[in-house]
């Protein structure tokens, strides 16, 4: 089964258990300007890509579709990297070769859920064969086992499905220590899996506040949605990743697109009420493309502070969140991450940029490759 964050955060709780944030509110900083001195650079800065089936048949991953985001990525954001997320290893290889192909770094992260380990193990290995041809090949690809393994994965914490299990930890129906245990079991298991198909750099996916064996791995992965009011506590907290001696990357890192959204981290998906029919956006949400533009312009400029290695912006299109200028209330768009917003026209979609899109191309036009 494939799950992508949006779908699963729009049906439960998650992003309280996996977000950390903070009550204090501080103010976006403004986009640099060209006049400022020459300031320092995430070495691998790009967005994520997801590669899943969509909600619907005109809103799944499309070859056609995927070649074209990809060139944007490339010649529009002026991004040198793309975060690869999804399962289906065709899929996963098609794109990931795509941005290969464009010039562009690679992070390769199947996510494969709700089924037994086996298969979860198999679908990793033949991606990780997929990386190492690309590597071969001289593509620079770095490999992720996976994400948050605790929610993915049957057995760590009770449950049949990942909505179920997110329902558990919320109750407190699950064992700490059987959870703790049985995780580090499968990110070992993983790591194993992966080194013996690929020999390049090796990392995990982890959530905020994991407790994870990093000697396993070359770099220290996050997906990162902290907010606090001064900058300096963000770099404080990032230190927290650094401590192991490796390059950090944030796989992760965003917001929503309204007043307020930043506050939010993970749980601004809940700007939306899903048990209405249909949905609706709660009666408080302002729309707003220059908060969500400012957030990440702010946390990449803290992330190449701090020295990160790499960091992807979450996410580049989310097709089944469309944009709604008639009907603010079932402006879907809003309570969206992606950097563009998707216009639908009949049966139709395509996608227009946001102001984070605009801001991030700004950023990185004259940064080095």
């Amino acid at each position: 089964m494939d799950i992508t964050r949006g779908q699963l955060l729009r049906g439960t709780a998650l992003a309280g258990l996996a977000v950390a944030s903070t009550p204090t509110v501080a103010s976006a900083q403004p986009n640099p300007v060209t006049t400022q001195p020459k300031r320092r650079e995430v070495r691998f800065r790009g967005v994520t890509y997801g590669v899943n089936d969509g909600e619907s048949p005109g809103t799944g991953w499309q070859a056609r579709r995927m070649r074209a985001d990809l060139k944007a990525i490339k010649e529009r954001l002026h991004a040198n990297t793309v975060a690869v997320l999804g399962d289906g290893v065709e899929r996963l290889a098609a794109t990931a070769t795509e941005a290969a192909e464009r010039g562009l770094t690679v992070f390769l992260q199947p996510r494969l859920g709700d089924v037994p380990e086996g298969e979860i193990l198999e679908h990793l290995a033949e991606t990780g064969r997929v990386a190492e041809q690309l590597r071969k090949d001289g593509a620079r690809v770095h490999l992720s086992v996976g994400c948050e393994f605790w929610l993915f994965v049957p057995g760590i914490v009770p449950g049949e499905h990942a909505l179920e299990r997110v329902q558990n930890l919320l109750k407190g129906n699950f064992d700490p220590v059987h959870m703790q245990r049985e995780l580090e079991r499968f990110i070992g298991q993983s790591a194993g899996t992966a080194r013996r198909v690929f020999k390049g750099p090796l990392t995990y996916g982890a959530a905020e506040g994991d407790e994870v064996d990093w000697k396993l791995f070359d770099l220290v992965s996050v997906n990162y949605y902290s907010y606090y009011a001064r900058r300096g506590d963000y770099l404080r907290d990032l230190r927290t990743y650094q401590k192991h001696g490796k390059p950090v990357v944030v796989q992760e890192y965003g917001s929503c697109t309204f007043v307020g959204a930043p506050k939010e981290g993970g749980m601004a998906w809940y700007a939306v009420d899903y048990e209405q029919d249909p949905p609706r956006l709660r009666a408080d949400v302002v729309r707003s493309e220059q908060v969500q533009a400012d957030h990440i312009t702010r946390m990449y400029d803290i992330f190449a502070e701090a020295g990160i290695h790499a960091a992807t912006v979450y996410d580049f299109v989310s097709p089944d969140s469309p944009h709604n200028p008639d009907e603010p209330r079932y402006d879907y768009d809003a309570a969206s991450y992606s950097i563009v917003k998707v216009q639908q026209e009949g049966e139709n979609w395509r996608w227009e940029p946001k102001r984070a899109f605009h801001a991030l191309a700004h950023r990185w036009r004259h940064a080095p490759a």
